[in-house]
Formats: C-alpha cells, sequence, structure tokens
C-alpha cells in the first residue's frame, strides 16, 4: 500500500529539519582530528595539499568543506626512518602554512588554537606518531618540541630500546615488555614540556607503565574498543577505565580493520579474487599503493566490504558507558590506511559523523566535547594555556 503524500512530505521534512540541526551542531563546534597522516604522503609525491586532490583523505579545501578545524598533522616514518625524516614532514608543513598563510596556521597550545579558529584559519599541530624518531635522545625530543610537537606516540608497530609496541609485546616477541628507566624518564620529560602522551601503538605493558609515569593526563590519538574488535590495537575495558582514571582522551580511529571485526576477513578475499592485479600493481607501486589502486579499480566491491559509520558510533557507545563522554575524541587516521566506513571518504565527511551522534541521542554538548572539546581540554591540562 502506498503510503499517503501527507506523510512522505511530513517525513521528507522532519530529514531536512535533522539535517539542518546537524549541519548547525557541526559548525559550532570546534572540529578536532587528532591524527591525520598526509605529511609522509606529501613528501613521496610532491603533492600541494593546499589545493583539491582527486585521491588521498586530506587537503585544506575539503577539509574546509567538512568544517575541520583543528588537523594534528601525524610525523610518521617505519623504523628505518627517523629525527631527519621527521624534521623533513616538519618542514613540509612550514612550507604548507607559508604558501597559504591566511588558510592555516601551527598553534601549539589551546588558546593558539581557540584564536585560529576565531581568525576563520585551520589551526595546524603536530604529532609525532614513533618513539624510534628521537633516536634514544632527549635532546632530540626536546629538539622536536621546540618545533611544535603537541604529542609523542611512544611506539609505532615497532617497539624501541625504551617501549614495547602492541604489534610486538601481543606476539610476545620482547622479554621484558613496558617501559625500562629511559622510557619513564621520557614521558617525564614529556611532562615537563607540556608534551602529550600519546598511547595508541603501544603494548599493554607499555601502556600501563606510562599511565603510572605520567603526572598528566594522557592521550590515545587513534584506537578502538577491543571488545568490539580484539586486534591487538584497540584498547581493551580495563585500559579504557584506566584512560577515564587519568583525565585522559581516547580518539576514535575510522579505519575499517579497527572498527569491524568481519573486515579483515572480507579484506582478504577481496585481495584473493584479485592477487594476479594486485601483484602486478605492487611490482609498480609497491604494496601498499598498490592495496589502494586496487581499491580505487573496484570501487563498489571495496565500498561493500567496509562497515557503517553506525559502528564509528558504537565504540564511541562502548567508551562513554565505561568512563563517559568526556573522554571521548576524533583520530580519524586518514591517509594512514586504505579502508574506512561507508560514505566518509575524506575529512569533507566529517559532518556525517555529527549526523550519526545526533541520531544515537547524543546532546549538542555532548558532541562538542566529543568533536574537539575534550582535546582542547587535554592540551590546557598539560600545556597550562
Amino acid at each position: 500500500m502506498k503510503k499517503p503524500l501527507s506523510l512522505l512530505l511530513a517525513l521528507s521534512f522532519a530529514a531536512i529539519a535533522f539535517a539542518q540541526d546537524a549541519s548547525k551542531i557541526h559548525q559550532k563546534a570546534i572540529m578536532v582530528d587528532t591524527h591525520g597522516d598526509i605529511l609522509y604522503n606529501q613528501i613521496q609525491s610532491g603533492i600541494d595539499i593546499g589545493q583539491l586532490q582527486t585521491s588521498g583523505n586530506f587537503d585544506l579545501v575539503r577539509a574546509k568543506q567538512g568544517g575541520l578545524d583543528v588537523q594534528v598533522f601525524s610525523i610518521w616514518c617505519d623504523e628505518k626512518g627517523g629525527f631527519d625524516l621527521a624534521n623533513r614532514q616538519i618542514d613540509s608543513l612550514y612550507s604548507l602554512i607559508k604558501r597559504y598563510p591566511n588558510k592555516i596556521t601551527l598553534v601549539n597550545n589551546a588558546q593558539q588554537l581557540e584564536t585560529a579558529v576565531k581568525q576563520n584559519k585551520m589551526a595546524a599541530m603536530i604529532g609525532v606518531e614513533g618513539g624510534h624518531m628521537i633516536e634514544s635522545d632527549l635532546t632530540k625530543l626536546e629538539a622536536l618540541a621546540k618545533r611544535g610537537m603537541i604529542y609523542l606516540t611512544l611506539t609505532w608497530n615497532n617497539s624501541t630500546p625504551w617501549a614495547s609496541s602492541a604489534a610486538e609485546e601481543s606476539k610476545g616477541k620482547i622479554a621484558k615488555p613496558g617501559l625500562n628507566d629511559f622510557g619513564k624518564s621520557v614521558v617525564k620529560k614529556l611532562n615537563d614540556l607540556g608534551v602529550l602522551v600519546d598511547l595508541s601503538h603501544v603494548g599493554e605493558q607499555t601502556f600501563y607503565d606510562a599511565i603510572k609515569a605520567s603526572a598528566k593526563p594522557i592521550l590515545v590519538s587513534h584506537s578502538c574498543v577491543y571488545a568490539i574488535n580484539p586486534v591487538p590495537r584497540n584498547l581493551k575495558d580495563e585500559q579504557i577505565k584506566a584512560v577515564g582514571k587519568n583525565g585522559g582522551v581516547i580518539s576514535l580511529n575510522f579505519y575499517s580493520g579497527f572498527l569491524d571485526s568481519t573486515y579483515s576477513n572480507k579484506q582478504k578475499a577481496f585481495l584473493t579474487k584479485y592477487k594476479d592485479e594486485l601483484t602486478d600493481l605492487s611490482e609498480k607501486y609497491g604494496r601498499s599503493k598498490a592495496i589502494d589502486t586496487l581499491v580505487s579499480l573496484h570501487k563498489e566491491e571495496a565500498n561493500a566490504i567496509k562497515p557503517s559509520v553506525d559502528l564509528v558510533v558504537d565504540h564511541i557507545d562502548h567508551i562513554v558507558k565505561l568512563i563517559g563522554v568526556d573522554h571521548v575524541g576524533i583520530g580519524a587516521d586518514f591517509d594512514g590506511a586504505e579502508s574506512f566506513p561507508q560514505g566518509i571518504d575524506s575529512v569533507a565527511d566529517f559532518p556525517k559523523v555529527t549526523a550519526a551522534l545526533l541520531k544515537r541521542g547524543y546532546s549538542e554538548a555532548d558532541i562538542h566535547k566529543m568533536l574537539g572539546g575534550n582535546f582542547v581540554r587535554l592540551l590546557r591540562a598539560n600545556k597550562g594555556k
């Protein structure tokens, strides 16, 4: 039976009103993404992310479309890189800011962040993803802080001589997991400098050692919930509770493989189906870019195996039920993975997350906290301004 025209019109008007409410809430919020990996890609390819790009997940044009006010640019390299490569990426950010001074500015604390937002400029911040880039040298840590580092992720997937990673600790590769004495001195130095201690990527023992060693609230810049998807990169309930007790913030990662427990098997089936094509692309581009290219060539199939944005909210719900809304943020991991939820293709799509939160029943005040307010509070707790 067909629905009456009056009912269809009412539903249509309700949908429009909801979309307008979500848009207003998003526009009023300070939107912070605590983890984006575009800088490494920028120095490898030479692209200008001040201009609209046809690939990748970030540029200043799409950031403006998505209402993104603050981007923490991740400084990343694998275990083969170090301090010099970290500085090259920081140089590339400085160059971007110099080219587009009316669109983006470097900030180092909450006061500067809020000033930049009032000036309608993107507030750019620097997060160093991997303690190996300080090369076990506190003077290099201090040098990165002087250049604008606002957080240090104690490990990436590789462990350092002073801290064990989730990837290696969970496989039993570390004889003495956790932080050693030098690792604890790193945490103390970060506290003294007002640089956030970031516990994404670290092993469980390192996680607890670092929280115990830190005199200030910590950040988990881009992680999800282990109870929903049990992978080593996600936080177990006891870890989540420890972050709450510490006063820290957990920023939700949008990577499909961390959100969805079924994604890994679906991805394997997809890659197996196109294994010959993947082999050819890998020889041409390398494995990581080959997968990205394969996904772009088979968009419909690749999209079908992605989770819904509602799963992002499921992870948020889980954290909120355990420790409250004051400890949730957003750390999408754009340009650091090959798959994100359906309809979440770039920084332009952040408003869809706000709409999903509103639909789930979160208030405007709660949404403002999760989109950026909690992170600003964390900055103040570490830097004092």
